[in-house]
């Protein structure tokens, strides 16, 4: 018979395979197969391998563009701070020299008397605003006037602040730049309770009530500022 002889003839039935070497699925292991199932213990495949380089390579973009936008959020915060400072920096030299403004003539280099206030809407280099003011500390007890000559000027895109040690003739002492990358400066003055785009007082000793400042900065939006003048000295 077939099935009775089949060993006999060399023949083995299937479920006796294991016999002449052949392993089923499940012990396949002890000859060196490895299951599906148990790849990981023998490293990643490739596809695993690629789909990790992807999500490594998303967040490492991810995390530039953040740091790239933080640096630039910064920059741009510091130059906002660093313009509101000389905002404010222009504003308080301002308001003290033009509070403590008072009408009194000088005289220049040659003897010639000038007026106690000028004020034009100069160009690059000239004088836009000259003043007399008073309250000038001397704490060293320096053999000086109380009274003080300054002026303010547009140099080189930047608003000076020079100042004289004598009211009367004498150099302006090297000036403080108060306000940078400026493109133009504008004055208007207020007279008779209305506002004069230019100052031509009738007497040399008048001053303004008000000064109305207009600054075109480089970049960004005009700055208007009011300032009173001899408020200080009027009290």
């Amino acid at each position: 018979m077939i099935h009775g002889s089949s060993q006999r003839d060399g023949f083995t039935l299937p479920w006796r395979s294991a016999e002449n070497g052949f392993t089923p699925l499940r012990r396949s292991t002890e000859h060196g197969f490895t299951p599906p199932r148990r790849s990981a213990e023998n490293g990643f495949t490739l596809v695993e391998l690629l789909v990790s380089l992807l999500i490594f390579g998303m967040l490492a973009s991810a995390g530039v563009a953040l740091l790239s936008f933080s640096v630039r959020a910064q920059a741009s915060a510091q130059r906002k701070l660093d313009g509101m400072a000389e905002v404010r920096r222009l504003a308080g030299a301002l308001t003290g020299d033009l509070a403590q403004a008072i009408p009194r003539i000088t005289r220049g280099d040659n003897g010639d008397r000038l007026p106690a206030f000028q004020g034009t809407s100069g160009g690059e280099g000239a004088p836009f605003l000259t003043l007399i003011r008073t309250g000038w500390s001397n704490a060293g007890n320096a053999p000086r006037s109380s009274l003080q000559k300054v002026e303010y000027r547009l140099n080189a895109g930047r608003i000076e602040r020079m100042a004289y040690a004598m009211p009367d003739g004498g150099t302006a002492q090297p000036g403080a730049a108060l306000f940078k990358d400026v493109a133009a400066v504008k004055l208007r003055f207020r007279v008779d309770n209305d506002w004069q785009d230019r100052w031509e007082p009738t007497r040399t000793d008048a001053m303004p009530r008000a000064v109305e400042l207009m600054i075109t900065p480089a970049r960004g939006a005009a700055i208007r500022q009011l300032f009173l003048v001899g408020s200080g000295y009027r009290q």
